[in-house]
């Protein structure tokens, strides 16, 4: 593993047990400038996950929980009349920092969703006419809990697709649980991380080592293949977007990276395929009954698409 990313993951490893692949898979989408949505039932460690993140890394962290009565405003800020200036000013919302965790993300009401997209796709907050650039780097990372729909407002297909990968935690092992236990016992983990370990400025440079990840033809072929096969299938009403095999390209170079590779093989397009490409897809009622779930479904392209072969 790449030294950098190991230290980072190290860094996560103090408050997190266990989870190596997922943990992974969020430096990837960090890595790929991606935004991520971390779906899991409650206590798994959602929150703690991206906060361990956050902290390992010296950048600005804004931390903003999700509920039916939080306005746009509180997302992309507002601009008000300074009575000392005689103007009007930007005061910042939510979204101007590096690192935004929007917890609970499916309880905020669609037109505070909404206020997420231009930041997500653009990096920037158009406000009054004027538009306000977010920090280098930007990434949100959102949770919701899949099993309790009780006031909650689903996630529209357009801002599940600006989201670069879909994770979950899942339950601990009995031993991880023991682990855990331990931890917990006298203080929160999170204190573990007494400071960075990384900067803002050493994710930029690692992020622009990544676009310098070499992929051949075949690669770029395979993911096209797979991504093709989700658009002419009677399992899916929707396949997959171009913004989808963008985003499996980008993550297949970043799993390279992080395993200390200058080119990308279709391992690594295998290893990242059903978590960028899993919440992309509409099955349609065929598709539900036959494969039950997103990520059942992509890991069955996976499985009957040609591999190429490496020269």
């Amino acid at each position: 593993m790449n030294s950098n990313v190991s230290r980072l993951a190290g860094s996560v490893g103090k408050v997190i047990v266990g989870k190596q692949q997922t943990v992974v898979k969020l430096i990837a989408a960090l890595l790929c400038e991606g935004h991520v949505l971390l779906e899991d039932v409650p206590g798994v460690g959602k929150t703690q996950l991206i906060t361990a993140l956050s902290r390992s890394i010296g950048g600005k962290f804004n931390r903003i929980q999700l509920t039916p009565d939080v306005m746009p405003s509180d997302i992309a800020g507002f601009t008000m009349l300074d009575s000392n200036k005689g103007e009007f000013v930007y005061r910042d919302g939510a979204v101007m920092c590096n690192f935004l965790l929007a917890d609970e993300i499916n309880r905020a009401s669609p037109k505070v969703q909404s206020a997420l997209l231009e930041a997500m796709e653009e990096r920037q907050i158009s406000l009054d006419g004027v538009t306000h650039k977010l920090p280098r780097p930007f990434l949100v990372m959102a949770t919701q809990n899949p099993v309790e729909t009780y006031g909650t407002f689903h996630l529209p297909e357009a801002q599940m697709d600006r989201f670069f990968m879909k994770l979950s935690m899942g339950y601990p092992s009995m031993e991880e649980e023991f682990e855990v236990l331990g931890r917990t016992e006298n203080y929160n983990p999170i204190a573990n991380i007494t400071e960075p370990v990384m900067t803002v400025e050493d994710i930029a440079a690692m992020q622009e080592a990544v676009k310098r990840v070499r992929v051949s033809d075949g690669v770029k072929q395979y993911i096209i293949n797979i991504v093709s096969s989700t658009r002419q299938d009677r399992n899916t009403v929707l396949g997959i977007s171009p913004r989808g095999s963008i985003a499996l390209f980008k993550a297949a170079k970043a799993f390279a990276y992080i395993f200390d590779r200058d080119y990308v093989t279709p391992d690594d397009v295998k290893c990242t395929a059903v978590s960028v490409l899993a919440h992309r897809i509409i099955l349609s009622p065929q598709g539900k009954t036959t494969f039950g779930t997103g990520e059942a479904y992509i890991e069955n392209v996976i499985r009957n698409c040609p591999v190429p072969s490496m020269s």
